[in-house]
């Protein structure tokens, strides 16, 4: 990835905190790398270097400023200056891909060399694959210190580490200090970009999950309110709830907007440590946060026909917790309403989910059934036509007896002939499934009614010749341009899903 370096010192001289996680700045003189908006004092432009990711500047020997705190900042956006394959990479390697297996299990994933994938990211990211999940780990560690009192022990085991003392060397390398003097250290104001200090609850795990400035929740928890499955999941105004099932663990999270910031709350219960890092990226990527909304904004509002739709604050695409559950979720709201499929998921729930022991919310009651159980229930009975039902049982099936990897397709193109190749989807059920499960940004459901109705002038509504056309120059974010155009159009409870 190549930094414009003078741009980058101007951001930096600027304490601009709309730059967070975009870069980071490291001072010569000191051995300390920083975020853009560091309050400390501005150093020479000669002693600055920059780095388009915290694993660089680590792998050049520098520690992370213990008073801008950049491993808390959010998400590095070194994969938007980098090509498509190392941004796939570095989005797996988020999801814990590297964490106990090789570089060549990515490479392979993605259709390329193991050695072509060490030379793409050190051209491009300026450190090794090992190098960017090893900094993951330590940067979460490090926040689990300062935002929890977990044993170190539940800290190296939530953070991936084999044990403590792995932990503490790896601590100890990056931040030249011990883990205890890490969290004897630990700030007791707001950090940089923080204006509220949330207290501790009871028996759960609390981490506030910082996004990408500006942001705005409530248009996502509306969304995912609208689709809940009851029993799995439910949402408010103000916040999202589930069950959720991680390395054979079951409990319940909540991600709360807290009023002010540009960061979630996330609460997980039980307090369990392992698990805890795969849960916070996936909910992570359930809300977008690392999106660069205001950058997305700003390429999609120059086309006239999308200016009205797309504030200028930016717009994110609601993901969703789990590809399977959500491709589900799309086979039962084929030709139906919003409110018939959540009908029918919660049906589908009772019929065949697993009851949540102690689940301690009141609206959460189960887990969402697995594939092995959806392949053996008869799933006709919750209302089904046959050949929708057949063809969500041999989903089911393929997923279950592992002939079917969701997690292995390579990009949009792979998703979308791995799912159409499945009887019951077809190119707008791929395309949808591809930009909310897989996080795809130019996903694209061309022929969605509600999109060319949302485009559609003096009472002429387009083809999806016309709208695949149209939507040429809102790449690559074509997936952001339809959900400003779904959130823009007049809400009709008699709307078909997913749009």
């Amino acid at each position: 990835m190549v930094l414009d370096l003078d741009a980058c010192y101007r951001a930096f001289a600027s304490r601009d905190r709309r730059f967070d996680g975009k870069f980071v700045s490291a001072v010569v003189t000191t051995g300390i790398y920083c975020r853009p908006s560091c309050p400390a004092r501005t150093p020479a432009r000669r002693n600055v270097r920059f780095y388009p990711h915290p694993a660089a500047a680590e792998t050049e020997g520098f520690r992370p400023c213990l008073r801008c705190r950049p491993d808390s900042a959010p998400g590095s956006g070194a994969w938007a200056g980098t090509s498509a394959t190392v941004g796939r990479a570095l989005r797996l390697i988020d999801a814990g891909a590297l964490d106990g297996s090789h570089v060549e299990s990515i490479a392979e994933r993605l259709g390329v060399t193991s050695r072509w994938l060490r030379r793409l990211f050190a051209d491009q990211v300026g450190a090794s694959p090992h190098a960017v999940a090893r900094t993951r780990r330590v940067h979460f560690a490090r926040r689990l210190l300062d935002e929890t009192g977990l044993p170190l022990v539940d800290v190296a085991a939530a953070s991936g580490f084999g044990s403590a003392r792995r932990l503490h060397d790896a601590i100890r390398a990056s931040f030249h200090r011990a883990p205890g003097a890490l969290r004897r250290a630990r700030p007791h104001g707001p950090r940089v970009g923080e204006t509220v200090r949330v207290q501790a609850t009871p028996g759960a795990i609390e981490l506030r999950l910082p996004a990408r400035a500006p942001f705005d929740a409530a248009p996502l928890l509306r969304f995912l309110a609208d689709r809940a499955i009851p029993g799995v999941e439910c949402a408010d105004p103000r916040r999202y709830a589930r069950s959720i099932r991680v390395d054979g663990a079951t409990g319940v999270l909540e991600a709360r907007a807290l009023p002010g910031e540009a960061a979630l709350l996330l609460t997980v219960r039980p307090a369990a440590p392992r698990g805890l890092m795969p849960v916070v990226t996936r909910v992570r990527r359930l809300f977008d946060l690392d999106a660069d909304p205001a950058a997305i904004a700003s390429h999609l509002r120059r086309d006239p026909e999308l200016r009205r739709a797309v504030p200028r604050a930016g717009v994110r695409v609601p993901g969703a917790w789990d590809a399977f559950e959500l491709c589900v979720r799309a086979l039962l709201g084929q030709q139906v309403s919003v409110a018939a499929a959540r009908t029918l998921a919660a049906r589908l729930v009772q019929l065949c989910g697993e009851p949540l022991a102690a689940a301690g919310h009141v609206a959460i009651t189960h887990l969402f059934p697995t594939p092995a159980a959806i392949a053996a229930a008869e799933v006709a009975r919750i209302g089904l036509p046959r050949a929708r039902a057949e063809a969500l049982r041999a989903f089911a099936a393929a997923v279950a007896e592992r002939r079917l990897d969701l997690a292995a397709a390579a990009d949009l193109d792979s998703v979308v002939s791995r799912l159409t190749a499945l009887p019951g989807f077809g190119p707008w059920t791929a395309h949808y499934v591809a930009m909310r499960a897989f996080g795809e940004p130019d996903a694209f459901p061309a022929g969605d009614l509600g999109l060319r109705k949302a485009l559609a002038r003096d009472g002429r509504i387009p083809t999806e010749r016309e709208i695949v056309d149209r939507a040429e120059r809102w790449r690559p974010w074509r997936a952001y341009a339809v959900v400003a155009l779904w959130t823009a159009a007049a809400r009709d409870p008699n709307r078909k899903d997913p749009s």
